[in-house]
């Protein structure tokens, strides 16, 4: 498993370095474009590139960072550089979001002072419309593995969809002479902006706070504990993420007297191990095995 782990992040890294050079040729296209057109749109588009090629680097850097070994002090290792990687993107994101709501309100209350070269407009956001495809598939296959991973995915999607709204404000303007177009198909690539920002951060605070993986269901965890030969009840049960992928488990389970004293409590921690491995894919399980009468006296327990 450590293999495989380690393989994946080697791949991902190789995914964004990728990913980062496309971007970054996008980026410049689209900033001499805005220039020489005079489009909000694409400078938006720009704008909100540049968050994404900061935000790629710094999930290449959380992988980097995330595949190192663990330590005495770090007993877990890095992964949960990824979730800090994520929240920084998550953070640009909404900045880039405010700063073009600002710019485009600007535009639109001031229409007749902008001039726009649609035509040339129009090539470039085709342009750019070609490489955050590029872009898109390459990410695609890890978005589902990682929530860096994720986040990076998402900012190319919304970089997609804004060169998308930038050819159609760049048409509208070619075919009717509706300048203002130039500015709405701005707010059009904030408001894409935003709630990507949202399920991003939202992500990263139930990853921080310890809550349970949105993806697990912890009654049905116990009724499958508790159907171990040899456990009498589960209690003291806490699920959390330490990174996307990384599930660690811990709980308190009663087990029948003969269990401790037949010596039989190998054997049960491997079957108890095995089962959230293979059922919930949780690799990092630990058990306390008790008695019913030391159960009786814990302090406070949980279910």
């Amino acid at each position: 498993m450590g293999h495989d782990h380690a393989h994946t992040s080697h791949t991902n890294r190789a995914r964004l370095s990728v990913a980062i050079g496309i971007v970054a040729a996008v980026l410049v296209v689209e900033v001499v474009g805005a220039w020489l057109t005079g489009s909000l749109a694409l400078l938006a588009d720009a704008g909100h590139m540049f968050s994404d090629l900061a935000g790629l680097i710094i999930a290449l850097t959380a992988t980097v960072v995330a595949a190192r070994p663990a330590t005495d002090r770090q007993t877990f290792g890095y992964q949960r550089a990824e979730v800090f990687g994520a929240l920084l993107n998550g953070i640009i994101l909404v900045g880039v979001a405010i700063a073009v709501v600002i710019g485009a309100i600007g535009r639109l209350v001031d229409a007749g002072g902008s001039e726009v070269r649609a035509a040339p407009m129009l090539v470039v956001a085709a342009i750019g419309l070609l490489a955050n495809v590029a872009a898109l598939l390459l990410l695609r296959p890890a978005a589902g593995s990682s929530i860096n991973m994720r986040g990076a995915y998402l900012e190319v999607l919304g970089d997609t969809l804004g060169s998308v709204a930038v050819i159609v404000a760049a048409a509208i303007i070619l075919l009717t002479g509706f300048v203002q177009a130039d500015a709405i198909a701005s707010l059009v690539i904030a408001g894409m902006i935003a709630p990507r920002a949202f399920v991003l951060l939202r992500d990263v605070v139930r990853v921080l706070s310890e809550s349970v993986p949105a993806d697990t269901d912890i009654a049905e965890i116990r009724r499958h504990l508790l159907g171990t030969e040899g456990v009498l009840t589960v209690h003291d049960v806490h699920v959390w993420m330490i990174t996307s992928g990384a599930h660690v488990f811990s709980a308190h389970v009663v087990v029948e007297p003969a269990v401790l004293s037949g010596g039989g409590s190998g054997a049960l921690l491997d079957e108890l191990s095995a089962c959230l491995a293979d059922h919930f894919d949780v690799a990092h399980s630990t058990f306390q095995l008790e008695p019913a009468e030391h159960a009786a006296h814990e302090e406070n327990p949980h279910p």
